[in-house]
């Protein structure tokens, strides 16, 4: 007769289910968990076998197993303690075995018996839901699991307040659903703020408007990293759906800065000195990394150039696939990542090519060898490079903002509806996505328009890829100003967010 409870591994944002079995035959005392489990797994004995003793609780001396099925598959993380501890109570008779069967457990135990908080209890709570399970987790992530479902969800405080709840001597409360309060002030980071730059601006509410991404370069104290964090402001709040993928992709990463779901677009900064790992993810415990975090939000490079060649070489295949997939020696890991990117770079190492009277005295060459460290197929994967102009003089002392981020996320949200509707609420409503068959539908322009294209494939040189992010970009700004179809003005303005490379 064994004892069994589920638990789950993570795989990705994905998980698997894992049936924790417990065995106690005649032999000599032993206590094994076996199962390809990592050294928190196996060290999980000694947090059981301290918490029974806290509770006045004492293995039978007798000869203990766990497995945890399936037994190939690597599970890792301590999550799996609340399920061994459950199953073992289970085989004493304290906790009634087929109740136990009916959830769906993951958590950590202190040495009192406390349950502590563990990652990733909103795709666990997801996967109890599939099987028609409820979840038992740590009270800290209850109200993230209570957005699965209707599912029944025990989010307990320590061990000792679970028996009592399936004893019948003390009730758990059932969580509420939460949201988390934005991380960013929108209120605080307004575009009437900025001073000048209205051809930013306008790039920027572009790029906000399609989903496209963006470098902007320029001197330093142009205003690129402000314009750069008001992006958020500009963009629509997360749909359920997107809201389920961000919040489950932070809770694996044991990023939640509370307990809840997010509704709010991601803003990922990562610092220039950010290694390989960091920013896609991976490590010894595979964790998503600063691309999957700004999944359908916004990831935000400063000082391009700087950050190592490999690190941004790794941008160009989630850039256009929309996932990344971590290689491991026994598997693949694959996490979401379809952002909008946004970089902001100095013109060359001194920040001031072009200006006569500060720029150093190896300009021209300064700048084409600052520029250089951006390969060509990386540069080639941004709709829009704008050139920053410095802030003049009387547009600094002008005292009358610009428009508000509020009247400017009015103009976005109509310019994402209309993409929505055209592409009949598909899982990918904007038009930085479109492709194939559908973007020459979509996006031909009329015959100016076409004439001007033509030109300037072949002047400036451009790039397959390029030019259909000219369409795209084009099909954008004719969804800001209500066209139906993409003309030679809307062309002209797209083509001029192209980067001109410095000789």
């Amino acid at each position: 007769m064994i004892s069994k409870i589920a638990t789950v591994a993570f795989q990705g944002i994905n998980t698997q289910e894992v049936m924790v079995e417990v065995q106690m035959s005649s032999g000599l005392p032993t206590f094994n968990i076996v199962g390809l489990a990592d050294k928190a797994v196996a060290e999980s004995r000694e947090r059981v076998r301290a918490s029974f003793h806290h509770l006045g609780l004492s293995l039978p001396p007798r000869r203990i197993t766990v497995n945890l099925a399936p037994a190939d598959l690597q599970k890792e993380g301590s999550h799996y303690d609340l399920p061994v501890a459950l199953g073992l109570m289970a085989f004493m008779g304290i906790l009634d075995r087929v109740e136990l069967e009916n959830y769906t457990a993951l958590g950590e135990l202190g040495l009192d018996g406390a349950i502590a908080p563990v990652v990733g209890v909103l795709p666990a709570a997801l996967n109890a839901a599939s099987h028609n399970r409820g979840l038992i987790c740590p009270q800290q992530g209850g109200k993230e699991a209570a957005w699965a479902g209707n599912l029944a969800v025990l989010a307990a405080p320590s061990l000792l307040s679970l028996i009592n709840h399936f004893k019948g001597t003390q009730i758990l409360t059932p969580p509420e659903p939460t949201l988390i309060k934005p991380s960013l002030n929108h209120d605080m980071l307004d575009m009437r703020d900025i001073k000048g730059q209205t051809i930013a601006k306008r790039a920027l509410e572009i790029a906000a408007a399609g989903g496209h991404n963006i470098l902007l370069m320029g001197p330093p104290g142009a205003g690129k990293s402000m314009l750069a964090q008001r992006l958020p402001g500009l963009l629509p709040s997360l749909e359920p759906s997107e809201a389920l993928e961000v919040t489950m992709i932070h809770s694996l990463a044991g990023l939640l800065p509370e307990d809840g779901l997010i509704t709010e677009r991601p803003f990922r900064d990562p610092h220039h000195s950010s290694s390989l790992v960091s920013l896609v993810g991976g490590g010894a415990r595979t964790k998503p990394g600063e691309i999957s975090l700004a999944h359908h939000g916004v990831l935000f490079l400063d000082e391009l150039p700087e950050f190592a060649r490999a690190t941004l070489e790794s941008l160009r295949q989630p850039l256009e696939t929309g996932k990344i997939v971590v290689a491991r020696a026994n598997n693949h890991v694959m996490y979401p990542a379809r952002i909008q990117l946004v970089a902001a770079m100095n013109p060359c190492r001194c920040g001031y090519f072009g200006d006569l009277d500060r720029q150093c005295h190896r300009a021209p060459r300064c700048a084409s060898d600052y520029q250089s460290k951006i390969s060509g197929p990386l540069m080639d994967r941004f709709d829009l490079v704008l050139q920053v102009r410095e802030v003049k003089v009387n547009e600094l002392m002008n005292q009358s903002g610009g428009e508000a981020s509020a009247i400017i996320a009015e103009r976005v949200s109509k310019a994402r509806m209309q993409q929505k509707q055209r592409y009949n609420n598909s899982l990918l409503p904007l038009n930085s996505v479109l492709d194939g068959e559908k973007l020459h539908e979509i996006a031909k322009p009329d015959s100016e328009g076409q004439q001007l294209l033509t030109s300037a494939l072949e002047k400036m040189r451009l790039s397959a890829r390029s030019y259909h992010r000219v369409l795209r970009v084009a099909r954008t700004i004719a969804d800001l100003e209500g066209a139906g179809g993409v003309r030679r003005q809307h062309i002209a303005e797209a083509l001029s967010y192209r980067h001109v490379a410095v000789g």
